[in-house]
């Protein structure tokens, strides 16, 4: 296939993963869209394949085995997460399944878009695509803001190994990025490999594990990578972050100053809420009209209608359950001491 869209999913994210699908359909035409399985939690997934054109599930087991060992090894060569994440069962490495969207490097799709199910596309994908004829690997954010979540910021490696104008302009969120099938070959992941086994991996970034690996792969490789909020202009230019508060919903669009988004990431934003309101609980958070829209795109008539008070996702807690919290750890306090005593 030429041409296609990655989403990593399980059956947490289903709801999303039914607006993001319908989104793609409603604004970036019938491109092919595969299923990258987060973990086998994915019966839902699977029930959803049923009724959706063109879009199937990436099965190749070899394959994402490949990118988890590889992963892991990566991991086990970090000189602190490597103790931290050893477990009574053996190591485990933190949110190991978002290191399986480096399967579509070796997927199906000659070009692609990856994309986290958390996101829904608002416009057409086309000008992504066509930046890939001239670089192998293109994103659209503005994560070069902020270095934090993608190194280790305070690791004297850091600065060794990437100079800081390259740290100023080359990190990307790995939320959405566009690249070709074959980008890395085995020859490039062994040397890469070997660089962090000896002691690159110290500049890594254990709370984002995968958005940090990619960052390194990319810019260890010297990769002709193009980031299109720093390329285009102002007034084509555009957020897409839902930690934005100034953007504008209207007519089933997200505006930035005016001007539509390509793409609207909720990231950050804790999958539980999406299952919520779709299932009728009116919990508010920004830009909840959008996703209920696409959503229900195709069934607007099983769309809740909230009877009850909305409540903020983050809303602190109420005062009443502040005090049956803080009286269950007295209880628990007393019942230690008591049995303490008893042992006595």
């Amino acid at each position: 296939m030429a041409d296609g869209i990655y989403i990593l999913a399980n059956d947490v994210v289903a709801d999303q993963l039914i607006a993001l699908v319908n989104s793609i359909r409603a604004n970036a035409g019938e491109i092919p869209i595969c299923i990258l399985p987060y973990d086998n939690n994915i019966d839902e997934v699977r029930s959803l394949l049923k009724t959706w054109r063109d879009v199937t599930l990436f099965e190749d087991i070899q394959c994402i085995q490949k990118w988890e060992d590889f992963s892991i090894q990566i991991w086990q060569s970090h000189p602190t997460l490597r103790e931290a994440w050893t477990t009574e069962a053996g190591f485990v490495v933190n949110r190991l399944g978002m290191h399986r969207r480096f399967c579509g490097f070796e997927g199906p799709f000659e070009r692609f878009i990856y994309l986290d199910a958390d996101t829904l596309v608002l416009d057409s994908l086309e000008p992504i695509f066509q930046s890939l004829a001239d670089h192998d690997f293109v994103v659209y954010d503005f994560q070069h803001k902020d270095l934090t979540h993608v190194f280790q910021h305070d690791s004297p490696k850091l600065r060794e190994v990437f100079s800081p104008e390259r740290l100023e302009k080359e990190i990307f969120c790995a939320g959405m990025f566009a690249s070709k099938r074959g980008l890395f070959s085995d020859a490039q992941l062994e040397d890469l490999l070997e660089r962090l086994c000896q002691g690159e991996a110290a500049l890594l970034y254990g709370n984002a594990p995968d958005q940090s690996i990619l960052n390194y792969m990319v810019m260890r490789s010297h990769i002709a990578s193009l980031n299109l909020a720093l390329h285009w202009s102002g007034d084509r230019r555009t957020g897409n972050s839902v930690t934005s508060s100034h953007f504008e919903e209207r007519d089933r669009q997200v505006y930035d100053h005016g001007k539509p988004l390509m793409y609207l990431h909720y990231i950050g934003l804790p999958s539980t809420i999406f299952r919520q309101v779709s299932a009728g609980s009116n919990v508010t958070f920004p830009y909840r009209d959008t996703f209920l829209f696409y959503r229900f795109l195709h069934a607007p008539e099983q769309q809740p209608q909230y009877r009850y008070r909305s409540k903020p996702y983050d809303a602190p807690p109420r005062l009443t359950t502040k005090l049956m919290r803080k009286l269950r750890q007295v209880l628990d306090f007393l019942a230690t001491k008591s049995f303490r005593h008893r042992q006595l």
